[in-house]
């Protein structure tokens, strides 16, 4: 599942292509043609991102869309491709410099039209954003009373949002957290300097356009780009080494997604 990073650069892009002009919005697919002939053809005021969510405001209008585990949009210039599939929407535009740019999108678990107020009910349900301007407090007073394990808590968007199974992984290592321990076994201190590295790799994603967590003196390669290998220091590295302590990562389901720790460098 694309984690708040991708949302973040799709906003941006969709803005930087789309907002300001007007846009024509189809549903090849059909199941969004009513909300998709209602904005058709309307000018694009903005998209933004928050967590793991986008909106695109036309108006009093908002296309709500989360990608899930499934979702996925594709981009080009020119004509766009005859339609195929289960395509859910595409946008058309002139683009900045008046050629046609195109965007589809395929399987999300959610494409809606929604208004203002329905966007605040969406909003209200999520937890902070490392990439806003958020207030980790409120995520620390849930942290703090819950008897749940801390590595479950930080894949509830209620909790926090946009951080997904990559981040959880990495930052919890970088700060020698077991996933099992409760969240209230997890001291503010420990909190605010997870809350700090998550701002920094996840603004470092937004940037790089990847997830890269390891520093360069953990790395096989010390210097340059962080190869896909090096990238990450437990995330889908099941039995190979750690690279701090040499012990066998280990993994096992937890909340539905496969969890990735150091038995000895995150020792419950």
């Amino acid at each position: 599942m694309p984690e708040g990073h991708t949302l973040f650069r799709l906003a941006r892009e969709q803005h930087a292509r789309f907002a300001g002009r007007e846009v024509h919005v189809t549903s090849p697919q059909g199941r969004f043609a009513a909300e998709a002939e209602l904005v058709d053809g309307r000018v694009l005021d903005e998209v933004t991102s928050y967590g793991k969510h986008l909106f695109a405001v036309f108006g009093p209008d908002v296309v709500h869309v989360h990608l899930g585990l499934y979702g996925k949009y594709t981009t080009g210039t020119g004509p766009p491709p005859e339609p195929r599939g289960a395509l859910r929407m595409r946008w058309e535009g002139p683009g900045e410099d008046g050629e046609g740019v195109w965007t589809d999108l395929r399987g999300p678990t959610a494409c809606e039209l929604i208004t203002d107020g329905e966007v605040r009910l969406v909003l209200d349900r999520l937890g902070p954003d490392p990439l806003r301007r958020s207030d980790p407090g409120r995520a620390w007073a849930r942290i703090s009373r819950s008897r749940q394990a801390i590595g479950a808590l930080l894949m509830d968007q209620s909790v926090l949002a946009g951080v997904g199974n990559v981040y959880r992984a990495e930052v919890l290592f970088r700060h020698r957290i077991s996933p099992f321990r409760p969240g209230r076994a997890v001291t503010e201190a420990e909190w605010e300097a997870v809350w700090a590295d998550l701002v920094v790799l996840l603004r470092a994603g937004v940037r790089a356009g990847r997830i890269v967590t390891t520093r360069p003196e953990d790395r096989t390669r010390k210097r340059g780009a962080a190869s896909r290998a090096d990238a990450h220091y437990v995330y889908r590295r099941t039995g190979l080494p750690c690279r701090w302590c040499g012990t066998p990562v280990r993994t096992e389901e937890m909340v539905g997604r496969n969890l990735f720790w150091c038995p000895t460098c995150q020792a419950v």
